[in-house]
């Protein structure tokens, strides 16, 4: 699979290097490793290695920034102002953004357009009016005498932000932002999969004003410079959004100073479609939902449950659309699905198919990597799975839906059956009845559930899960004021 010719960012002229408190600084050990197109396993660029020595000096630059910088005296209005201006910049440099996140990730360079970038400004607009709007209250209380008691919602400090390799930029502006808006600094750590927005975003930040140390960036391993981050004394907050095993290896590196830890998880999110849906567009949805960015998404709806009367229409619907896909690196014109991220990524999603076909699955469309440059995977569609087999337990993290049919059972029982999982991050529910619709809203235990909807992020929605797909949650009035601490002020006026 060839790329038509496309001139490199100018990023990728340079050596890829850390932004430490407004400057680009080379790592201490000197340590590069290289950046890998997945669309053709070719060398973009070498970044560097930071590790704990760089972390510290990050962190020591957001405390800086924090408590004696410009920063700590700016008011919410220019936090306001710069941020949208910072919102302004990726839309004028969407082009190149989008090419950057194309190269390093593979996915077609319209979504990197029209969704990553486009849903990065966004994101910075949305939380750059929280600024001027985090309050306290004044509170009646019941002492004796005469009181005046409130609340003040303050910075909580400076901000370990620890991002994923399936939609970088996105993530890494959805912990930036809001971070920001709430007073604090950052230092942020990319995938070392994919650190090229990231390191461009720093440029942009640079660039509109932002003081110096407000924003940090040191790319690295997550074994090192995300170990580091998590560990250092002087990070007051870790959000990090990745695999649940990684998110209960930093809950225990984060006692040291039992800093706040906020954690987007994994899921294995259901969709149940019901015999009286919309099935063209359950279909279309069912099948956008697990082969969108090549089923590199936490939220992706790759349990598949079916009412036993509509089955084969739908899974014939599901797998044709999988057969139609036109997979491609994401710089042909008609790509549909880009490759996965790396040799690693196939070799693991290859051995849950054969794992699943092993226990008793059938493939019905898909199942087979694709010869050639690239990390390319046919989408994929197995039926006859059960409870119990791995491609249904565990998370995949790729373009494999797997498919369960329910009868007339009881709503109890249906949502039991979405429910028997470690995860709870996001469900579908496609049905024109209000009552089923309801009633399994209320059964599911997901932090989100849509109903007739392929997709339904929007920023002023709060967004995370249940059990262990994480803790907290992003977007929102919440997303927000999880970056502050609360305070209460009693002041005796007697």
């Amino acid at each position: 699979m060839n790329t038509p010719h496309t001139a490199m960012p100018p990023l990728l002229q340079q050596p890829l290097r850390l932004l430490i408190d407004g400057q680009w600084v080379g790592c201490a050990s000197g340590a590069r490793m290289d950046v890998i197109n997945p669309s053709t396993g070719e060398v973009l660029a070498q970044e560097a290695l930071g590790g704990a020595a760089d972390i510290h000096q990050a962190v020591q630059a957001a405390r800086r920034a924090l408590e004696a910088g410009p920063w700590a005296r700016m008011r919410p209005a220019e936090r306001t102002r710069l941020l949208l201006k910072l919102a302004d910049a990726l839309d004028q440099h969407g082009d190149e953004l989008a090419l950057l996140e194309t190269l390093n990730t593979g996915k077609p360079l319209k979504v990197a357009r029209l969704f990553d970038v486009g849903h990065a400004a966004e994101c910075l607009r949305y939380n750059a009016g929280w600024a001027t709007k985090l309050n306290g209250e004044t509170r009646a209380v019941s002492l004796h005498g005469d009181w005046h008691a409130y609340t003040l919602r303050e910075p909580v400090g400076v901000v370990g932000l620890i991002v994923p390799w399936n939609v970088p930029l996105a993530m890494a502006v959805s912990k930036i932002a809001p971070a920001l808006a709430a007073g604090c600094t950052v230092v942020l750590k990319p995938a070392e999969l994919t650190p090229l927005t990231a390191l461009r975003l720093g440029e942009l930040i640079v660039a509109v004003g932002f003081p110096p140390g407000v924003v940090n960036i040191v790319t690295g391993l997550g074994t090192e410079a995300g170990q580091a981050l998590v560990a250092h004394p002087g990070v007051d907050k870790v959000s990090f959004t990745g695999s649940t095993a990684v998110g209960k290896a930093i809950l225990g590196s984060a006692a040291g100073n039992l800093k706040r830890v906020a954690l987007e998880l994994g899921g294995k999110s259901p969709v149940f479609i019901f015999p009286d849906a919309d099935l063209d567009r359950a279909i279309d949805a069912a099948a956008r939902g697990i082969f969108s960015n090549t089923g590199q998404v936490c939220a992706a709806g790759s349990r598949l449950f079916v009412h036993r009367s509509v089955a084969e229409r739908v899974v014939e619907g599901v797998a044709r659309r999988a057969r139609q896909l036109r997979v491609a690196p994401g710089l042909v014109a008609d790509a549909e699905i880009g490759p996965v991220i790396s040799a690693r990524q196939r070799e693991r999603v290859m051995a849950y198919v054969a794992s699943g076909r092993a226990e008793g699955a059938e493939v019905v469309a898909g199942g087979e990597a694709i010869d050639g440059a690239g990390y390319f995977i046919q989408p994929t569609v197995m039926v006859n799975t059960a409870p119990a087999m791995k491609v249904v337990r565990e998370e995949i993290f790729g373009p494999v839906l797997c498919v369960q049919q329910f009868d007339d059972d009881s709503l109890e029982q249906l949502a039991a059956r979405g429910n028997d999982t470690d995860f709870g991050l996001s469900s579908s529910i496609w049905t024109r009845d209000l009552r089923t619709a309801h009633q399994m809203v209320r059964r599911l235990k997901a932090g989100n559930v849509r109903v007739n909807a392929a997709a339904a992020l929007d920023f002023a929605m709060p967004f995370g899960g249940y059990k262990q797909s994480g803790w907290g949650r992003e977007n929102g009035r919440e997303g927000v004021e999880a970056y502050t601490e609360l305070k209460s002020v009693a002041i005796d006026l007697n």
